[in-house]
């Protein structure tokens, strides 16, 4: 007996329709063959799968069975084809009748006990599943959420292998999961904890953050220690705007192929913020691997790429950064494969004047000599600077400013006057492929500069 249903498989942001096929009741010993470009992870899916089925009270096959993954020219990775497997396995021997199998897109890791577990990329493959016109998609519970944020297909979200059987046999019903509970959405509903209003002085460096954040511009802070340069990159997201549902559901695809979208739960529709350390590497922070997949740059997309002290990051790190700054997107080739990430982020970088940190401050004598200053300013190229659109001096605030018990303007002000900005950039732009002022043709600068 044939049976069939849809699967996936991942592809840098991307999931690839593959199917699924099990032929039971072969001549043969009695045993089961899994062929179509299979890795180590799904090889072994074979035995996570007899090992569920029998603590879920299943018989394991007594003929030949030969799975298929199609096409067999594509490699399929990762234990997201365990609950296929075996509800095509089930079908296949006459365990499970049901014709519904081939109108779904399954996917979900099986545990020994038969629990279903969470897989990466349920988003991307639900949004497969719509475009090839399925009625829904079956996935784990603890990765459903993600999916239920697609408009257009029904997720349905099972917990174990028994219960993904009665849900295809008819016995149990399962309500598709609704948007609006999707804890992706839901905010903890408490303010940002930090507050433009705590910064004391520093107006010109406030005012060029504002301008950054409102034309999403890159950013270089230069200013001695303790000057308050990291103080307002904190303070930053509190003044950022929300992104459009579509910048969101493009932030958490990237999480969730790179297995970090839990920690997007409780925080609303809000922007990345990533703060790399300095000793990162360029795979950590370009992404790659052996199989390609997100950096921090890419995690960082549609929203900030923090990185302080930046001298002390690997010139290589460093230099890697170009062409990113300059495509909005990054290509990574390796011997699995060749995959493009977007990464349209606005990097907020800060760094001190020289070696010591105190190079022009007025209460401190510098330290360094002119080729140790040169040597430490040599470390970030010319090119890269060149994508910094601007670069602001934070000078040190006077004792009296730090005493004084006025208070700046509130992150809520500030940020109104960004949305009103942004607002009138969308207009703007409406039917161009920039979103803001940074990402200006020569042609769109003529026409409205």
């Amino acid at each position: 007996m044939l049976a069939t249903t849809t699967s996936a498989t991942l592809l840098g942001v991307q999931a690839l329709q593959v199917t699924v096929e099990a032929n039971g009741g072969e001549k043969g010993e009695p045993r089961c063959i899994l062929v179509g470009l299979p890795d180590a992870t799904v090889k072994e899916s074979m035995d996570r799968v007899f090992s569920s089925m029998s603590n879920s009270g299943f018989t394991h096959p007594r003929t030949k069975v030969t799975i298929n993954l199609a096409p067999g020219d594509l490699k399929k990775e990762g234990a997201s084809f365990d609950l296929p497997i075996a509800l095509t396995l089930l079908s296949a021997i006459g365990s499970l009748e049901s014709s519904r199998l081939n109108d779904f897109v399954l996917a979900g890791e099986l545990g020994l006990s038969g629990e279903i577990r969470k897989i990466r990329g349920a988003l991307a493959m639900a949004m497969m599943a719509r475009e090839i016109g399925k009625k829904g998609i079956v996935l784990p519970k603890e990765s459903a959420w993600e999916a239920s944020l697609v408009e257009g297909i029904a997720v349905y979200p099972v917990e174990s292998l028994s219960e993904a059987v009665d849900f295809f046999s008819g016995k149990q019903p399962i309500s598709p999961l609704q948007k609006e509970k999707s804890p992706y959405l839901i905010s903890s509903s408490r303010k940002h904890p930090l507050d433009f209003s705590e910064i004391k002085g520093q107006l010109k460096l406030k005012r060029a953050v504002e301008v950054a954040v409102a034309g999403g511009h890159n950013l270089l802070m230069l200013g001695p220690p303790g000057s308050g340069k990291s103080m307002v990159a904190k303070r930053i997201p509190s003044i950022l705007p929300p992104p459009t549902l579509d910048e969101y559901l493009e932030v958490l695809n990237i999480f969730s192929i790179g297995g970090l979208s839990s920690s997007l739960h409780g925080n609303g529709m809000g922007r990345p913020i990533r703060c790399p350390h300095h000793t990162i590497s360029d795979v950590g922070l370009l992404g790659g691997g052996t199989k390609p997949g997100p950096g921090e740059i890419s995690l960082a997309h549609n929203g900030i790429l923090f990185m302080d002290e930046l001298p002390e990051f690997k010139r290589s790190a460093l230099e890697v950064l170009r062409q990113p700054l300059e495509d909005g997107e990054v290509t990574i080739s390796r011997s699995a494969g060749k995959v493009t990430l977007p990464c349209e982020f606005m990097l907020v970088s800060a760094m001190n004047p020289c070696p010591c940190g105190y190079l022009g401050d007025e209460s401190k004598t510098c330290r360094c000599s002119i080729p140790q200053i040169q040597r430490y300013r040599n470390k970030i190229s010319g090119p890269l600077l060149d994508r910094i659109d601007i670069h602001v001096e934070a000078p040190a605030v006077k004792i009296e400013e730090l005493r004084s018990g006025a208070k700046g303007e509130s992150s809520s002000r500030v940020s109104k006057r960004i949305a009103a900005c942004r607002e009138k950039q969308s207009k703007r732009f409406a039917s161009e492929h920039c979103k803001t002022n940074s990402g200006m043709t020569e042609k769109l600068m003529e026409e409205h500069c």
